[in-house]
């Protein structure tokens, strides 16, 4: 079911162009397609998110806001477990992202010069949370934490309508716990656009954060621009490192935990140990007798999971680098040597107790990561993701006439003499 291969310098790096292949640019007719949304919600406001909305839901948004009183009352219908495990998540996320809080500063130099910046949250910000089987409670809290904790100063979620006139209780409670402040009942790319232009019932927002389809993905890209958002997520992905102390039970099951997400997830165990990518692989067919979503997982793992048996560990981590996963394992002898060599991954659990589920729902950093090799230049979601920056600067008339030469040098280098002259007129 998933493939095995020998290292060599060849066949390995084959899976690169393979894992590329899947993240290639949106479908032209799903680009046309959402164009036309975005251009209509921003052209006729509510009226046409409400068309879209019983075209592809099959039923009406409740555009009017749901606010916090009755966000307390709906969350009070969530199981009582799984709201207390809910707040407990809450307060690991919480406790991790404050750690990441900047301040503003300033600066005085002798001659008078005063330099600084100013950091503050951003004024709104829209979640988008997918609904129906794709409803992820943990999602609103990755996303609406770390935007509270920047000062955001208003935080909305659109998300589906539900087609039996209910509520996802657990996406309620995690909207209530996390301190959003409205929601609205839409979804699709028509939620997007009326977040991201604005209508009648939704005031426009500065950013766009939260996972969705192929429409909502392409409905953020773009909106870029327009808004910020925070990234454009490929399909989900797992990298593991293990010697031959790793236990293959623990392999097979964290290599499935993602390939359960989506056909085009992507699972991949290195090895330096033969004997384990062998038990790792029945392992794996063993185990997946039993899980629910075990189609999903075959099809995952045989077009984009791979077993790779490396030569030495320094080649592991050379193509772990190079591949730059989502969510990376190091489950050997000594994790922690591995920290600081391994440069690109979203999020790096180290040992055999840190499996990927305890960073998707719990452990505090965010779930919300880097995919298709973007760890490479990308951050995880942060409180730095809801923050804007602004320098400043105040010269007194000594401090700009011991620079005036030198930016005016500068500037008619540059051919632009009213620089120039702004700096001239003074003196």
């Amino acid at each position: 079911m998933i493939p095995m291969v020998q290292a060599d310098g060849k066949q390995e790096y084959l899976l690169l162009g393979q894992l590329a292949a899947r993240s290639q640019e949106t479908d032209r007719r799903v680009t046309e397609s959402v164009e036309r949304i975005l251009d209509d919600v921003r052209l006729r406001g509510d009226e046409a998110v409400e068309e879209y909305t019983l075209r592809f839901d099959g039923t009406k948004p409740l555009l009017a806001p749901i606010g916090r009183e009755e966000l307390k009352k709906l969350a009070e219908s969530c199981d009582p477990d799984v709201y207390a495990a809910m707040e407990r998540a809450a307060k690991n996320i919480e406790d991790f992202h404050r750690r990441q809080l900047q301040q503003s500063w300033l600066t005085t130099q002798e001659n008078g010069v005063i330099l600084g910046q100013r950091i503050r949250g951003l004024k709104r910000v829209g979640i988008y949370v997918p609904g129906g089987t794709a409803a992820y409670p943990s999602s609103v809290l990755m996303n609406a934490i770390p935007a509270k904790i920047a000062g955001v100063k208003e935080i909305v979620m659109v998300t589906p309508p539900p087609k039996n006139g209910g509520f996802n209780s657990a996406v309620m409670a995690a909207a209530y716990i996390a301190g959003v402040d409205a929601v609205h009942l839409c979804g699709g790319a028509q939620a997007v656009a009326a977040l991201a232009y604005g209508t009648k019932s939704i005031e426009k927002v500065d950013k766009i954060v939260g996972p969705g389809n192929i429409y909502v993905a392409t409905a953020k890209r773009l909106l870029f621009g327009v808004v910020d958002i925070d990234m454009i997520a490929g399909p989900s992905e797992i990298l593991i490192l293990a010697d031959e102390t790793a236990e293959p039970s623990y392999l097979a099951a964290d290599l499935m935990s993602q390939a359960e997400h989506d056909p085009l997830a992507s699972a991949i165990l290195l090895t330096t140990s033969e004997d384990i990518a062998k038990r790792t692989a029945a392992e794996i067919e063993r185990q997946i007798a039993s899980l629910s979503r075990a189609d999903i997982i075959r099809r995952s793992l045989s077009d984009y999971g791979a077993i790779i048996v490396c030569r030495d560990m320094d080649e592991a981590v050379d193509f772990a680098n190079r591949l730059a996963p989502e969510h990376l394992e190091v489950m050997c002898e000594d994790p922690m040597s591995y920290v600081g060599r391994l440069d690109n991954a979203g999020s790096v659990f180290l040992g055999k107790y840190s499996p990927e589920p305890l960073g998707d729902y719990y452990a505090g950093p965010n779930h919300v990561l880097p995919t298709s090799g973007t760890a490479r230049f990308f951050s995880p979601l942060s409180v730095d993701s809801f923050v804007k920056k602004s320098s400043f600067i105040s010269y007194n008339r000594a401090a700009l006439e011991a620079a005036k030469e030198d930016i005016q040098t500068i500037a008619r280098e540059e051919g632009l003499d009213a620089h120039a002259n702004s700096i001239r007129v003074r003196f």
